[in-house]
């Protein structure tokens, strides 16, 4: 059973107690991310994550590990779009000394100006990793193209100049203005006592602010764009997006549906086409990636670079057809199936139940349980799913980003 209570000092705590498991996971989920960010603290979301691990006033980053270790446990964060995680899983038993750890981190991390030096070098050799992985490279682009002017397109990680521009005054006012007991949301999930856990977290976070300033979202108009970036390397990535259906949609299962059919599974029509009829690609899927006002939709392909124009026909020959003929009632009952079983194989480890309910408390203000997301997911009708295929269907209302070795006339291949 999730329960969700809001403490006397003003936190949100979502809980859901697996009393048949010996572990537990807690995240503290903060809605904040790249969308909060100005273009001169590019990525100061993602260095704030790091740096929570660099040690406290009690703390040194040293002992941080250490402490971890000494109770067996797994910490890690991640920074999104919207929003930010600091989490640890451990043995029930020692759940105590588990979320003190969180918490010291959380509340009295130093950012030391030496350790923040330092710690820039390892982010900016993290951007030239992911630069050095065209695939990886092909889907921020492709990002940025779709939500050109719209704060989800920002970059998570930054660029080498807004990384040096933020300061320890910076971080400090990002996180006073952000860092806000209505952004916040403490995710538990697995075997523990759920009164301890409240008392645990009571007074620990009292002396945030309360809320943060509203930002109206853009609402600007989708616009096609295209980009081709020139690399040496020994094949090309191929990737096409397009606007797509945001969390809290109606039509969300439909378009997990349609996106499964299309391109998320081996069985789905890109893979079947392009990989295993065409044998243009080794790597190809789609994938719809929904956010808490906008969503994506985005379509991705590995090929040698003299079969570029031929993949992307293959790619607009599979929306044809998906325009023309639909989908069937096989497609999507399989589609249902493998949904649904994806959905219940991330639930069953307390980390996917703990993610699971803190995105859906931090983004939605509201969480599912398993049952409903499942009837929601059987709902879902053949009608339903061939309404929605004018999102994806057409060619003209997709962006695209190709990583070649070799400039080619993108926009025109495409739009033909």
């Amino acid at each position: 059973m999730i329960k969700t209570r809001k403490l006397k000092c003003g936190i949100t705590v979502v809980m859901e107690q697996i009393l048949y498991v010996n572990s537990v996971s807690t995240g503290i989920w903060v809605r904040t991310g790249s969308v909060n960010e100005s273009p001169e603290i590019a990525g100061i979301s993602h260095f704030i994550e790091h740096m929570m691990f660099k040690g406290t006033y009690k703390r040194s980053a040293k002992q941080i590990a250490e402490d971890v270790d000494n109770i067996g446990g797994q910490i890690n964060a991640f920074t999104g779009k919207e929003a930010t995680c600091y989490y640890i899983k451990t043995l029930a038993s020692n759940l105590d000394k588990a979320m003190e750890i969180l918490m010291d981190m959380f509340t009295s991390s130093l950012f030391d100006p030496l350790e923040m030096k330092r710690e820039r070098k390892v982010i900016k050799e993290e951007l030239k990793m992911i630069q050095d992985a065209p695939d990886e490279d092909v889907h921020d682009t492709i990002c940025e193209l779709v939500f050109k002017g719209n704060p989800l397109g920002n970059s998570i990680i930054g660029t080498p100049g807004s990384l040096n521009s933020i300061t320890h005054d910076k971080i400090k006012d990002y996180i006073k203005k952000q860092y806000t007991k209505d952004s916040i949301v403490v995710s538990v999930a697995g075997n523990f006592d759920e009164k301890k856990v409240c008392k645990m977290i009571e007074g620990k976070l009292a002396g945030l602010n309360e809320e943060k300033t509203k930002v109206k979202y853009p609402s600007e108009k989708y616009e096609p764009s295209f980009k081709v970036k020139v690399k040496d390397i020994e094949q090309s990535h191929i990737c096409f997006g397009t606007r797509s259906v945001k969390l809290s949609d109606d039509r969300y299962y439909a378009f997990s549906l349609l996106n499964n059919i299309m391109g998320g599974s081996m069985s789905s029509r890109f893979f079947q086409n392009i990989r295993e009829q065409k044998g243009l690609a080794y790597s190809v899927f789609s994938m719809n990636s929904s956010f808490s006002k906008d969503g994506y939709y985005n379509i991705y392909a590995g090929v040698s670079h003299n079969k570029v124009k031929d993949c992307i026909q293959a790619v607009k020959d599979e929306l044809e057809s998906l325009k023309n003929e639909g989908v069937t009632i096989s497609e999507l009952s399989k589609a249902k199936e493998q949904l649904k079983s994806n959905y219940i194989f991330g639930q069953e480890n307390v980390n996917g139940r703990m993610f699971s309910i803190g995105k859906s408390a931090t983004l939605l203000g509201e969480i599912h349980t398993p049952e409903e997301v499942i009837a929601e997911i059987d709902n879902v009708t053949i009608e339903d799913v061939n309404e929605i295929k004018k999102y994806i269907c057409d060619i003209s209302n997709y962006s695209a980003a190709v990583i070649t070795n070799n400039r080619i006339p993108l926009k025109k291949i495409i739009q033909g």
